[in-house]
């Protein structure tokens, strides 16, 4: 039987991932060099290497770690609605709070797959991968809401998702998720709630 890691490495490993997740939300993948990550980790680089074989598998690691965190306040943030309908609308609600947030940069996911541009990198991977994790929470609002094609909707909502993550990080206005809420509402056929 395997023993569990030493709270020593899951420490460096920590911190690993939290400084390598703060510098390529901040800047990017290819602007974030290993120096950088050693540097603000405070890990030692022969140390990052016992631990990761390449800039790449750390950087898929820190957006494993992102998509986990991001996913479960996104699923916290919008499970306090009363009804399946509601909780469709405060998708957006949570998305409005997370434009007005410091540091806010887009989605890390979008941001890293068109970065990297790979089919093949663990990045995109990674990335994939949560699209599909909101995807597959957003089907389950729709489907609890009864709503005719819910597939089809859940995708048409990843759409209206991803389009207000990105036209915000441009416009740098929060309130484009209200825009987003009301196509939504649109889309649904049912009046946004107040």
């Amino acid at each position: 039987m395997a023993h569990p890691p030493s709270s020593a490495v899951t420490g460096t490993r920590q911190r690993l991932l939290q400084a390598t997740e703060q510098l390529i939300y901040a800047g990017g993948i290819h602007a974030t060099g290993m120096d950088l990550i050693v540097k603000t980790s405070g890990v030692a680089r022969k140390s990052v290497y016992q631990h990761f074989p390449n800039k790449e598998a750390l950087v898929a690691a820190a957006l494993q770690a992102r998509d986990e965190r991001w996913m479960q306040w996104f699923i916290g943030a919008t499970s306090a609605a009363v009804s399946p309908r509601a909780r469709l609308l405060s998708l957006f609600d949570a998305l409005r709070d997370w434009f007005a947030s410091d540091g806010f940069r887009g989605c890390a996911f979008l941001n890293a797959a068109g970065e990297v541009g790979d089919d093949s990198s663990p990045i995109v991977a990674v990335s994939r991968e949560h699209k599909a994790r909101l995807l597959a929470y957003v089907r389950e609002l729709t489907r609890a809401a009864a709503l005719p094609e819910p597939d089809e909707a859940a995708l048409q909502l990843l759409v209206l998702i991803d389009g207000a993550i990105a036209v915000a990080l441009v416009s740098r206005d929060p309130a484009i998720a209200d825009s987003a809420q009301r196509a939504a509402a649109r889309l649904l056929l049912f009046p946004p709630h107040p």
